[in-house]
């Protein structure tokens, strides 16, 4: 007999049976590794999604979204021309917008807060002093807040 070296070869057909499960073990161990990730990247993905179709309502409260909400349209009819009262914290006379400590703003349906109101003549930035204590009735013109009929309060 002649001593003939042993081939080897990676070819699959070539392969002994311990091999060839060996192979069939970690192939099924990476088919579910990457049912793992697969799982993992749609959960995220779905995640992400949810996100995304969130944003835009979360954008269009912007300023609103602490507001209350389901107000009776009876009540809001009623309280719409209701006077607020706050304190004068800022002037703009330039941008006619006067910066008011208000208490609830019932009219709104917003809480008490700090926030700056655009008013229709220039005369009554010119007439307030800061610290006045003042009435007015708060109003929404889009996205901008006014005050009118402003009233100091004695």
């Amino acid at each position: 007999m002649q001593n003939t070296p042993r081939i080897t070869t990676t070819h699959p057909a070539h392969r002994d049976r311990n091999t060839a499960s060996a192979l069939t073990a970690g192939a099924a161990a990476n088919a579910a590794g990457r049912l793992r990730v697969g799982a993992l990247t749609l959960a995220c993905a779905g995640a992400l999604a949810l996100w995304i179709a969130a944003a835009p309502v979360q954008a269009q409260q912007g300023h609103d979204g602490h507001h209350a909400q389901g107000a009776p349209a009876a009540a809001a009819g009623a309280a719409q021309f209701a006077p607020s009262e706050g304190e004068v914290k800022r002037l703009d006379k330039a941008g006619k917008r006067v910066t008011i400590a208000h208490g609830p703003l019932e009219n709104l349906g917003m809480p008490p807060m700090t926030m700056a109101f655009e008013v229709e003549d220039a005369a009554v930035v010119e007439a307030l002093k800061v610290g006045d204590r003042i009435r007015f009735i708060a109003g929404k013109d889009g996205r901008r807040y006014t005050a009118r009929d402003v009233e100091v309060m004695q």
